[in-house]
């Protein structure tokens, strides 16, 4: 049976409390999911699909994870008592894909994200994976594809939580290759992949 929200540690508690106020864009849905135990003794996990999407599935357009944890014991390396850490995948036409700069452009952008949201964070780190796929066999039919994925983790400085959501919803909406709806964000025009 999952922990109530008055069992659970007070910051932590403070924490859900501020990540639950977060709202996002119309074409975001966002849910709340089971959290990976084993990654610290609190957790707390969403899931995000930009819209339209199948129900039970991950939407093709883009699709994300937003992860929580929460360790009084402050591991080496968090530089904290809380860690983000966060997943957003979405296609791309294969000449976006193909980019030199796309990797960097990516981290950039979940910078700007959290930026304009004036989330305070420290010990960034992560990853921007381009993979490009080509079928063979019964799966020639789709053709080439690409697409883009971040995985990324960060310690917020605050627990103004609320704006590391709100950030990580518009990066993903900026991955799937919608227009920016904060001031100041600049985009790579992402068109999605139309594959088949």
């Amino acid at each position: 049976m999952p922990e109530t929200d008055q069992s659970l540690p007070v910051e932590f508690a403070a924490a859900l409390s501020m990540i639950r106020r977060a709202t996002s864009r119309a074409e975001l849905v966002v849910t709340e999911i089971s959290a990976p135990a084993q990654l610290a003794p609190y957790s707390f996990a969403l899931a995000a699909n930009i819209t339209p999407m199948r129900p039970g599935k991950d939407s093709e357009l883009g699709t994300g994870r937003f992860i929580l944890l929460y360790d009084p014991d402050e591991p080496e390396g968090w530089n904290g008592a809380f860690r983000v850490v966060c997943f957003a995948q979405a296609p791309l036409e294969v000449e976006i894909g193909l980019d030199p700069f796309l990797a960097e452009v990516t981290w950039a952008w979940l910078v700007d994200a959290l930026n304009s949201r004036k989330a305070k964070y420290t010990a960034a780190s992560g990853t921007a994976t381009k993979i490009i796929s080509s079928g063979f066999g019964e799966l020639a039919k789709q053709g080439d594809g690409a697409q883009i994925e971040l995985r990324a983790s960060w310690t917020p400085l605050d627990h103004n939580l609320t704006a590391h959501v709100e950030g990580w919803g518009e990066l993903l909406c900026m991955l799937a290759g919608l227009p920016p709806a904060g001031e100041g964000v600049s985009m790579l025009s992402a068109r999605r992949a139309a594959r088949g």
